[in-house]
């Protein structure tokens, strides 16, 4: 299920790398990312970059398997620490995959890891990687981070989709333990949110995984706070006992689910 156009992908993809942008300027792009301390702030906006230039190759030749890093122009951005340098190549990755996203077109058939074998499928995840790495770059540089709350929204769809698809692919993959008939987690912005737009998910257990949809409904725990918290704490980029967001019910059972979400 997506909620947001095709379009509206395609123009997120450089809205957010401009925000990214901004978000990196001046800070000290050797810091440590706290949220992915394997990087400095450098290597994330290197690496998100990357994952943007990748999937843009992906659609540009339709291909119909993986294409290996090593083949894509400017994947790993400019030598060397320059500032301006990367700043341009960030401008130029925006400007090529929005161009390319768009001129595919939504239906296109192109290789993903997932399921859906779409260019769509490339325009809605780069929106997501894309807004997540920003927020880790926004706690690394020690800036404010906000998202609009459609795309926030779509991003914890996204989210419960991948994982489900990790649970159904990969039995080695540790989401299959997110099982267990009779137990549920209820995620709940508290925010107001746009006419129309429902910000509230239902994750429900059973002994062959878990299922989810959009709506209110009591749950074992639930997950409250501001929508962006709510994303936050829920992609494991802030903390549940950070004062932002509050826990409801059984805290073991959002901890379970926080320590064996993930997607391939």
């Amino acid at each position: 299920m997506t909620t947001l156009s095709h379009e509206r992908y395609c123009a997120e993809v450089t809205r957010q790398i401009d925000l990214l942008r901004t978000t990196v300027t001046g800070a000290d792009l050797s810091a440590t990312v706290p949220t992915c301390p394997d990087w400095t702030l450098g290597e994330l906006v290197r690496h998100t970059g990357g994952a943007v230039r990748w999937s843009e190759r992906l659609v540009a030749t339709r291909a119909e398997k993986n294409i290996p890093e090593e083949d894509i122009p400017e994947a790993t951005g400019p030598r060397g620490d320059d500032p301006a340098a990367l700043d341009a190549w960030l401008a130029r990755t925006a400007e090529l995959g929005t161009k390319t996203f768009r001129a595919a077109g939504a239906d296109a058939p192109v290789w993903s890891w997932s399921g859906d074998h779409r260019a769509g499928f490339w325009a809605r995840r780069m929106t997501h990687e894309l807004v997540v790495h920003r927020a880790d770059a926004a706690i690394a540089a020690g800036v404010v981070y906000e998202v609009e709350p459609d795309v926030a929204v779509d991003a914890i769809d996204e989210w419960l989709d991948l994982v489900a698809l990790a649970q159904r692919t990969d039995p080695e993959d540790s989401a299959t333990e997110l099982r267990g008939a009779g137990r549920s987690i209820h995620l709940h912005a508290t925010d107001d949110a746009p006419d129309g737009l429902d910000a509230e998910w239902l994750i429900e257990f059973g002994d062959d995984g878990f299922t989810w949809r959009r709506g209110h409904a009591k749950a074992t725990v639930a997950l409250r706070g501001p929508l962006t918290e709510v994303l936050l704490a829920f992609y494991r980029r802030r903390s549940l006992d950070s004062g932002r967001v509050e826990v409801l019910g059984e805290r073991e059972l959002l901890d379970f689910w926080l320590e064996r979400a993930s997607f391939v």
